[in-house]
């Protein structure tokens, strides 16, 4: 089995493709859009995300971090924006731990200019109704949370799905360059049950993204005093609000889940197409590149047998699939509603410590989810969950300065 058609030329689409070119298959890349390099075709979102060690290592492996890292903005942490303008700080990690910000259009583009260079045929405006639509020795759905890869396997029965929308939705609202805001860091203006986050652009300017109810959406009337009385400081700095409030759209937010990610040995999903997620964790597009970096590992296991490959693929990143999408739920709770409580950032702050003193024994969450590569997402989520609860019981029982507590004691509960 030589000759593989890949189905979607976005991200993972386009990189799990230079994978299997530069394995000596014969790939063919389907696109239903024309070809987002000329003038005058739709890009699609642009809403910036956030690439991390899982993705890296995955562009690594196909040659282009480097050029990547080029046009990416490193961001150490986040900053947090209170209603009156104050600002707090909060690191991602330790010292020289980043992610990088980074625009999904020209990252879509640098990804189909390589494949192309690699050696395979993209052909665009070619939009799949049905797997009879097409002929291949093997299809790779890469077509996204709304694939049609994946509706012909619905059809064909015998096939687990699910979506859930939240209740949330977002627009974006871009912040132009030449503003006092720091480069190098997500900003998050938190509101409880709502935010608003700004990542930079490599022009200086921030692509916003505010994350609100469909219903708080409908109820806004005035929308320049909405964000006059929530994000004061960051309505100062857009002086076409009220042009890019009515001009932009709301889009939705959805989880969706399915199973098996296969049919037979000739058809396989993968990236969003097998496991969309909301974005909150900024890893849909690290574990979608994951996903063509472990089936790029387990081809050469099993010597391109495709039925061993396919077969150990899904049920390896099934449990990791299901863990990132309830953490990215989880972690927009804690962006929305924590990171501006004083316990919360305590909380964080002897994390910190007992990963100083303990680097082996205590990762935080979010370092292993973000900086390894070599922790499991469900693993990280089992983990993390036993860390909650010994946290919990340390803030409980916590009394006098916080310094003095008996670090050791806490990691034997681990």
């Amino acid at each position: 089995m030589r000759s593989v058609t890949v189905v979607g030329a976005g991200l993972v689409g386009s990189l799990v493709s230079i994978y299997l070119a530069k394995r000596g298959y014969r790939v063919t890349l389907l696109e239903r859009r024309g070809d987002m390099r000329k003038a005058n075709v739709d890009r699609g979102r642009s809403i910036n995300l956030a690439l991390s060690t899982r993705g890296l290592v995955a562009l690594e492996e196909v040659g282009l971090a480097d050029v990547i890292r080029k046009n990416a903005i490193p961001m150490k942490g986040r900053m947090m924006h209170d209603i009156p303008g104050n600002l707090s700080f909060l690191p991602y990690g330790k010292e020289g731990q980043f992610i990088n910000s980074i625009s999904r259009g020209d990252l879509n583009v640098l990804l189909m200019d390589e494949a192309e260079k690699a050696g395979v045929k993209i052909k665009f405006n070619q939009r799949l109704n049905t797997l009879e639509d097409v002929d291949f020795d093997l299809l790779i759905g890469a077509d996204g949370a709304y694939s049609a890869v994946r509706h012909a396997l619905q059809i064909n029965g015998r096939f687990n799905f699910s979506q859930e929308y939240i209740e949330h939705g977002y627009k974006e609202l871009h912040i132009p360059s030449g503003t006092h805001l720091e480069k190098n860091a997500l900003h998050i203006w938190p509101r409880e049950s709502f935010m608003m986050i700004a990542l930079p652009n490599p022009d200086g300017s921030f692509t916003g993204t505010l994350f609100l109810s469909f219903d708080q959406f409908g109820s806004i009337k005035d929308p320049k005093k909405f964000f006059h009385d929530t994000f004061p400081d960051a309505l100062k700095l857009m002086s076409d609000f009220e042009h890019q409030w009515a001009s932009n759209p709301v889009a939705s937010l959805v989880t969706m889940k399915c199973w098996p990610w296969s049919q037979g040995n000739n058809v396989l999903l993968i990236g969003d197409a097998a496991h969309a997620v909301v974005p909150f964790y900024g890893q849909g597009m690290n574990a979608g590149f994951e996903d063509c970096r472990i089936l790029n590992q387990l081809l050469d296991k099993h010597k391109e047998n495709w039925d061993l490959t396919i077969d150990e693929f899904e049920k390896l990143r099934k449990p990791d699939a299901d863990a990132i999408a309830q953490l990215a739920l989880d972690n927009f709770i804690e962006m929305r509603d924590l990171v501006a409580d004083e316990e919360f950032l305590l909380r964080k702050r002897i994390e910190a410590r007992l990963n100083q003193l303990y680097p082996d024994k205590w990762i935080p969450l979010y370092s292993m989810v973000t900086f390894r590569d070599d922790i499991r997402y469900s693993e990280a989520y089992a983990t993390g969950k036993k860390q909650k609860k010994i946290m919990d019981d340390v803030m409980r029982n916590l009394k006098g300065n916080w310094e003095d507590l008996d670090f050791a004691s806490i990691i034997q509960l681990i």
